[in-house]
């Protein structure tokens, strides 16, 4: 295994000719550093925004670089950390340079190489990712179809959704606890339907305890197709009234279960969109 590992990087270190400039990218929100490497240093930093043109910019220093080098050959290596490289990766691969990724822990630990100490600037990370990809200790960047790219991408949106549904759950079960914890008692699960309609129309306690069995029933009626019998209506009557939730700042928690619904529904809306089961 060790053989076949040094085998690849060999490989990885002979593609890069004498006629090749090698160029480290450190990867910013905002702004990116990029610095020219073939052993020494050659020309000024750059540093240019993470737009069109501190894009074309980073180009117009590439090619003057290789302008006065007599190089050919352009490769630029950066690390992948979020989302802030791959933008400029698709566009430097567009102008027909090849991009390269470090892994980004090997990135923290060669940082000492350069000078005997730990510190960090822009600079000495850019210096410390050409070090790298001159050296071999780099991936090449494949990038996946437009299918798999969506694929990927819809994945990841109902991922996000469904940890805030998971949330909001959460949170309505919290509320439930606090306010009106016999609601288990008719309802085993907070996230049915019929729950979530007697927590829509009656968001305590309080306002259950004078009203009929009919007048439950109507307004389950109201907003579902298919609702609960005379039977939950009575046990949820006898329950509210012998209630132990709590009855202080009734007002906003009412208006704190209203956010709380609101985030439900959404989120649930969201998963049927995107595609998969609601919880």
């Amino acid at each position: 295994m060790k053989f076949k590992m040094q085998n690849k990087q060999n490989q990885l270190i002979e593609r890069i000719s004498v006629k090749h400039l090698v160029v480290g990218v450190d990867i910013a929100q905002q702004l990116h550093v990029a610095v020219n490497f073939r052993g020494i240093v050659d020309g000024d930093p750059l540093t240019f925004k993470n737009n069109e043109e501190g894009f074309a910019s980073l180009l117009k220093w590439i090619k003057n670089l290789q302008r006065l080098n007599n190089l050919d050959e352009t490769i630029v290596g950066m690390e992948p950390t979020g989302h802030y490289w791959i933008n400029l990766s698709k566009w430097l691969s567009r102008q027909d340079l090849e991009v390269v990724t470090v892994n980004p822990h090997l990135v923290k630990k060669n940082k000492e190489n350069r000078d005997n100490t730990q510190s960090k600037s822009d600079k000495k990370d850019a210096l410390v990712i050409a070090d790298m990809v001159k050296n071999g200790y780099y991936s090449e960047v494949r990038y996946t179809p437009e299918p798999f790219e969506k694929l990927r991408v819809l994945m990841s949106n109902r991922d996000v959704v469904v940890k805030r549904l998971v949330s909001s759950i959460n949170q309505l079960n919290r509320w439930v606890d606090i306010v009106f914890p016999e609601l288990r008692q008719v309802f085993k699960d907070i996230k049915a339907k019929g729950a979530i309609a007697t927590l829509r129309l009656f968001p305590s306690p309080q306002e259950l305890v004078d009203l009929q069995p009919h007048e439950v029933i109507a307004g389950w009626k109201s907003i579902m197709k298919r609702q609960p019998g005379l039977k939950k209506a009575l046990l949820l009557l006898q329950v509210a009234r012998k209630s132990v939730g709590t009855r202080q700042a009734l007002d906003a928690y009412k208006f704190h279960l209203e956010q709380l619904l609101e985030e439900y529904d959404l989120a649930v809306t969201q998963l049927e969109r995107v595609g998969g089961t609601s919880y």
